[in-house]
């Protein structure tokens, strides 16, 4: 009686039935496939969803043009004389 024969299989069913009676394990099956049909429904939501597009790229400011130079004072301008 190897794990894979058929007899094997057979007397675990068998066992499974006599602990938890029929009734429980159909109940449990039952739950087993609602719960795949809703996992491969999902996944089909998954799937059909629109892919939202990329956020919008705000390109960066301009640079601020370089200010101009103020005109230069000569020393002759700066300097008084004494009076």
């Amino acid at each position: 009686m190897g794990f894979g024969s058929a007899w094997h299989w057979i007397v675990v069913l068998i066992v499974v039935l006599v602990l938890f009676g029929r009734g429980r394990v159909a109940d449990v099956m039952g739950e087993f496939g609602k719960g795949l049909k809703s996992f491969k429904q999902g996944m089909a939501d998954e799937d059909n969803k629109p892919v939202p597009p990329p956020p919008a790229q705000i390109p960066p400011p301009a640079a601020a043009p370089a200010p101009e130079a103020a005109p230069t004072q000569t020393t002759a301008d700066t300097t008084k004389t004494g009076e």
